[in-house]
């Protein structure tokens, strides 16, 4: 009898965040990956046991990436050209770009992977500083989109 074999389950802890195919970085935390459906309940008359459900639209949330700052200018190069003088430079047009998020294995390839469309950043926070505290200086980094499909 063949004996089954399970892979490892990945290590959430190794991830990176790329942008039309330029890495933006190695984050800590990414939270958002989740997609919901609209659902509208429509009552039919002299029906009482049940209501219909209809499924709408699909509502994805904003990705929210936390890492420790680092001295790639990748995120902040996105950033610039989406808002302020890089936007008027543009015409004020921001251009929507494609991203994705890999979970990594221990020799750094991709596990899985996470593929947005129309992404653009939308908030970035920078770190607290305060000279009593050791806490590791951490920027965030916000993302709208439109939606995303996972890759194997």
């Amino acid at each position: 009898m063949a004996s089954a074999h399970t892979a490892d389950p990945p290590f959430t802890g190794r991830f990176v965040f790329a942008v039309d195919g330029i890495t933006i970085g190695a984050f800590t935390e990414v939270s958002g990956l989740s997609v919901q459906i609209e659902v509208e309940e429509v009552a039919e008359g002299g029906q009482n046991a049940y209501t219909h459900k209809l499924l709408g639209r699909m509502k994805w949330p904003n990705l929210v990436l936390k890492r420790g700052i680092t001295d790639s200018d990748a995120l902040f190069a996105w950033l610039a050209e989406c808002s302020g003088e890089g936007l008027t430079l543009k015409g004020n047009k921001v251009v929507p770009r494609d991203g994705e998020i890999s979970v990594l294995e221990g020799r750094g390839g991709p596990v899985r992977s996470w593929h947005f469309t129309g992404a653009k950043p939308v908030k970035w926070t920078g770190p607290r500083f305060a000279a009593s505290s050791r806490e590791l200086a951490v920027e965030e980094l916000e993302v709208c989109h439109l939606g995303f499909r996972t890759k194997l």
